[in-house]
């Protein structure tokens, strides 16, 4: 009865080829969108997390914050210094390695090359923390932070805009006004998720930096970036930093004027980020999805009226009521398993796309691949039933009255 019900079913679908294209179609944005979004939510998600992870693990973040003062809120700048690193590195047991982090953008000039670049001074610890590497040349020697040495590492996108083809090494580029000889080549890390070349950059001795590029009164930082020794040991090590920073800036039990982040925790914030999106774009998707299960709805009960004569005929011949809805049911099912087969290609099609040019790993899951395919189905039984269920039910003697 099944096998007959497809026959009949697909047989129908052929007669009315509109129909069934615009049926099927309703169907197939609803599948691609949950397909897609699936994907890109995925994808997303791996992407944030590997430039996370392109930290030292148990990463520690220190940042400076506002604080209440006479119902005013100071600023933020300028409430840790180079000391709070050192005092960092020396008392925080369950530490493994600290730079402070110096930072703005700069003019660079070499011969008639002329490029504006982003310019950090850091400490030797901060390429472990952060897991940068030389790809050719050397890093910079615990001297030359102590004497202030003119010498820099640059960025893969730095060396192109300057060098080309050519080799950096042992060149001296003007930073600002001061001039600084290339030892290092940075390996390349590409573009990060909020679209920022990260080549795009040059590292020097944090000393260097302040003394010629960006004079800083105090020895103040941007940041301090640290590692716990341990996983275990992060929490410990988040506690030591405060009790550090707190006994240096007299603040006692206070609002703090500094924050300190774990790599954990951004961890989480992107993953309940990523969660967020992606219930709203499978929220957009099941909209889709209801419409153009609606739509096989309103397609059936259409058919089932045009088709009222040809039910009553057939259930004149011997056609049981059980056939009927067989037959409009099976119809719907086809109807929304196309949709959804269409669908699922597209949405494969679209993903891989979007995934070569943004340079995510993008790929549909075997979850939403069954997950696509089954609510297909499911479609077309739940929306197909009301019209099957009609149409089974019909008086055969009026239906063969009504004109053909």
């Amino acid at each position: 009865m099944l096998l007959g019900g497809l026959r009949v079913a697909g047989s129908a679908i052929v007669r009315n080829k509109l129909r069934g294209f615009l049926t099927v179609f309703g169907i197939l944005i609803g599948i691609a969108a949950v397909v897609t979004v699936t994907a890109l939510a995925s994808g997303a998600s791996q992407q944030v997390g590997g430039e996370i992870a392109g930290f030292a693990a148990n990463a520690l973040f220190i940042n400076p914050q506002p604080v209440q003062t006479s119902g005013a809120k100071t600023k933020a700048t300028g409430n840790l210094t180079e000391a709070d690193a050192h005092a960092i590195a020396q008392g925080a047991t369950s530490v493994s390695a600290v730079s402070p982090w110096l930072s703005g953008t700069s003019p660079v000039v070499f011969g008639e090359k002329n490029v504006t670049t982003t310019v950090a001074g850091v400490v030797l610890p901060y390429f472990p923390i952060r897991k940068y590497k030389v790809n050719k040349g050397d890093l910079w020697t615990e001297s030359d932070e102590l004497l202030k040495t003119k010498v820099c590492i640059i960025g893969t996108t730095v060396a192109t805009n300057l060098f080309g083809p050519a080799d950096p090494l042992g060149h001296t580029i003007r930073i600002g006004r001061a001039p600084f000889r290339v030892i290092g080549i940075l390996e390349s890390r590409g573009t990060s998720t909020f679209g920022d070349d990260q080549d795009d950059r040059i590292l020097m001795p944090i000393g260097s930096y302040r003394a010629r590029v960006r004079p800083v009164k105090n020895q103040r930082v941007d940041l301090i970036m640290a590692s716990a020794s341990r996983a275990e040991t992060t929490e410990r090590a988040q506690a030591q930093v405060d009790a550090i920073l707190r006994q240096r800036h007299r603040i006692g039990s206070g609002e703090p004027d500094f924050v300190i982040n774990t790599q954990a925790e951004f961890q989480k914030t992107q993953e309940g980020i990523s969660n967020v999106l992606s219930i709203l774009f499978l929220s957009v998707a099941a909209v889709s999805l209801i419409v153009g299960g609606i739509g096989v709805m309103n397609i059936m009960l259409v058919s089932v009226a045009e088709r009222t004569r040809e039910i009553g005929i057939r259930m004149a011949i011997g056609a049981r009521e059980g056939d009927i809805l067989t037959q409009f049911l099976a119809e719907a099912i086809l109807l929304s398993a196309l949709g959804g087969v269409l669908g699922l290609l597209c949405g494969i099609a679209l993903t891989t796309a979007l995934g070569n040019a943004l340079g995510w790993p993008m790929r549909p899951s075997g979850n939403a691949v069954l997950t696509a395919v089954g609510t297909s189905v499911f479609i077309g039984i739940f929306f197909g039933y009301i019209p099957a269920r009609r149409a089974a039910r019909l008086d055969p003697i009026a239906a063969m009255r009504e004109d053909a």
